[in-house]
């Protein structure tokens, strides 16, 4: 197949392409790696293996492909992932490509499984695509949220991620489109908050209404203002309003002070405990504060509006939604892409070489990828 040629010769290494011609010239031999990270994972091979399996028809190679742990388990520093046995000139040009899908994928689902284990009753939404390098990238996010959500739900009873926002890489989550409803750029073009809303509804009347809030700097009043347009939706549990407010200012209603109160209230142990600065932020400081999220639904409740669900999101990341978690905070759902891995380093999948022609061997310091019966 010379698409898969050219594509293989081109985004390859160098020299996995000279390795493969000097086997070819000296004589092929059977090779079998072992891929591995070097920092705890959930296991998610599913991309790696499918892509393998393409290249070995290709090729017209048979590959022998041996998965150490189920799809979503959990994976420590070091410990082989998979196995791939092969014509070493069939599979040495291929570790740059195999490896782009399987590191990345198992540091998400990671964050992922962590999120949604340390906030079991909410519900979490994949917004990660405009925050990915391609459709390559935005298919392995996808895959590795729903492999940690799935391993979340086992573990904790999660609610884990219910969908995300594409349609491409909807059916990672059991949909058939992606999920959402407005950006502020709708609530610019409606004048007004609730104006989008009413636009939204007369646009999209059987689909549950989520209300952007924050675009005018008036939180509570948009939220309330919403509610009592649509009072049935609202009974209904089928009106949500999502906090974005970004972090130069505060919610509608509060200050610093005023947000002490309100975990003084709800949470006070949240603020007897030692905090670092970005926990501070997050617990009583500006944009979406776990005091905000108090705050919108003191008020939701004391306007008779307990069904109205709080969508949450900006900057949830795993260390985020730990401490969201820890208070308390009444979050019916988290759209969220900080998922993604932050330390791109963290996410680099490597393969070695560990047996040629059936007979152990790797390099010195390499030793612990050896197979445990040789």
């Amino acid at each position: 197949m010379p698409d898969f040629e050219d594509f293989v010769s081109s985004h390859t290494d160098q020299y996995f392409k000279r390795t493969r011609a000097i086997v070819r010239r000296f004589g092929d031999i059977t090779a079998t790696y072992a891929l591995f990270m070097r920092r705890p994972v959930i296991f998610c091979p599913r991309l790696t293996v499918e892509w393998l399996t393409r290249a070995a028809a290709a090729r017209g190679a048979a590959f022998d492909i041996e998965p150490c742990f189920e799809e979503g388990a959990r994976v420590g520093a070091g410990q082989p992932l998979l196995y791939v046995t092969g014509p070493m000139a069939d599979l040495v040009d291929l570790e740059t490509i195999y490896l782009q899908r399987l590191g990345a994928a198992c540091v998400a689902a990671y964050n992922a499984y962590s999120m949604c284990v340390d906030l079991p009753g909410v519900e979490f939404l994949a917004m990660d695509a405009r925050h990915c390098a391609g459709a390559e990238m935005a298919e392995l996010m996808a895959y590795a949220a729903s492999v940690g959500s799935n391993k979340a739900r086992a573990d904790a009873n999660a609610a884990g991620f219910i969908g995300n926002a594409t349609d491409a890489t909807a059916h990672y989550f059991g949909q058939d489109e992606g999920l959402g409803t407005m950006p502020h750029a709708l609530v610019g073009y409606a004048g007004s908050t609730l104006r989008a809303a009413e636009m939204f509804h007369e646009t999209f009347p059987d689909t549950p209404l989520t209300v952007l809030v924050d675009y005018y700097g008036t939180e509570i009043s948009d939220s309330l203002a919403v509610c009592q347009r649509f009072p049935e939706l609202a009974a209904a549990g089928r009106l949500g309003v999502r906090l974005d407010t970004h972090g130069g200012r505060f919610v509608e209603g509060l200050d610093t002070a005023k947000s002490y109160e309100v975990l003084e209230r709800h949470a006070p142990e949240a603020i007897r405990t030692y905090r670092t600065e970005t926990e501070l932020r997050w617990l009583v400081g500006t944009g979406v504060s776990a005091a905000s999220i108090y705050h919108l639904r003191d008020a939701l409740r004391g306007a008779g509006f307990e069904a109205v669900k709080i969508v949450a999101s900006s900057g949830f990341n795993p260390a985020k939604c730990k401490l969201m978690g820890s208070v308390r905070a009444p979050i019916d759902m988290i759209g969220t892409g900080s998922f993604l891995p932050e330390r791109w380093s963290e996410t680099y999948a490597t393969a070695d070489i560990v047996a040629y022609d059936g007979k152990p061997s790797v390099k010195v310091g390499r030793e612990f990828l050896l197979r445990k019966a040789d």
